[in-house]
């Protein structure tokens, strides 16, 4: 009897084994429900297990139309993940990056050494917190306004860094966008060093990583500045506000950055077991919020960073 027929339900089955041939047909009846049962399990269990290990961290903040967020291979520029990352956005004072990017540049030409000394102006000493408290025509080394832009966030040391390196505020600024477009960042404009508001200084999720990928590879040597949590200044520890370096296994750097208008904004480097990514957050309603979003996208796509040694070709322009 064929199986597949459905001969073995026909009430006109005849013949003196009849009821011996329904037996064996119910019970390759039953074995085949029990084999596409089976299956359907099979299919259902691999899908969960592929949506659970495809799972996207969710910030409480996604809906909003400050959050963007963005994590990068550091070793080949590609993407692991990305919402809103091309949407402008605010930087707030993660414009220092840049603002630390020529002053790094300045001092590898030779312009700049850690011991020169930047004058500190009137405009420049009246910039509002964060700051580090200079005094109109008082002076600071080199090294503790790397110190102090790194860590403290500081805006008078922004402005006079500024000032130092490009003759105006506003000059700097224009500076600092030539610059950007050099390292390929195309949705960026900058205005002045801090990232204190200003409407028309703006940037992406994607060019903060571009820059935070460029300044690690141009800079290995002063680099590390980005990972301080502290510095002393005046017989105090100044104490910084980036956590995650604290509390992310492999988190070397590199900066925060606040306003009312941007939200909670953050651009971290990670390196762990040869991979390393570059990622950052802006937009969040917390800096807990922002620290906890960047910590869940880091684990999630480390592991799927490639695992050579070194950082090898990185898709930006070279300055």
């Amino acid at each position: 009897m064929d199986i597949s027929s459905g001969e073995f339900c026909s009430p006109a089955a005849r013949g003196p084994d009849r009821h011996k041939k329904s037996g064996v047909a119910a019970l390759a009846f039953l074995a085949r429900s029990f084999f596409c049962l089976g299956l359907v399990v099979l299919v259902a269990a691999c899908s969960t297990s592929e949506t659970l290990r495809t799972a996207v961290p969710t910030s409480t903040s996604s809906s909003s139309s400050k959050y963007a967020a963005i994590v990068v291979d550091a070793r080949d520029g590609r993407v692991l993940f990305a919402r809103n990352a091309d949407s402008a956005r605010y930087p707030a004072s993660l414009t220092k990056m840049m603002t630390l990017y020529l002053l790094f540049e300045a001092m590898e030409q030779g312009r700049v050494n850690r011991d020169t000394p930047i004058p500190v102006s009137a405009y420049a000493a009246s910039r509002p917190p964060s700051k580090l408290g200079l005094k109109a025509g008082q002076t600071l080394p080199t090294d503790t306004a790397i110190r102090a832009l790194a860590t403290k966030s500081a805006n008078d040391v922004a402005t006079a860094v500024a000032e130092f390196l490009g003759g105006t505020e506003e000059r700097f600024g224009a500076m600092m966008t030539a610059k950007a477009r050099q390292l390929g960042m195309v949705g960026t404009v900058f205005r002045n060093a801090s990232g204190l508001p200003d409407a028309r200084q703006r940037t992406t999720a994607r060019d903060m990583a571009k820059l935070g990928m460029s300044l690690r590879r141009r800079f290995p040597a002063y680099y590390p500045y980005f990972s301080l949590t502290s510095f002393a200044y005046r017989g105090k520890t100044i104490r910084g506000h980036n956590k995650v370096l604290e509390t992310v296994r492999g988190a070397d750097g590199i900066k925060t950055g606040y306003t009312r208008a941007s939200g909670f904004n953050l651009a971290t480097s990670v390196g762990r077991d040869g991979r390393r990514v570059v990622a950052v957050v802006m937009g969040e309603k917390t800096a807990r919020a922002r620290n906890a979003h960047m910590a869940e996208l880091i684990e999630a796509y480390l592991p799927k960073a490639g695992s050579r040694r070194g950082q090898g070709r990185i898709a930006i322009a070279r300055p």
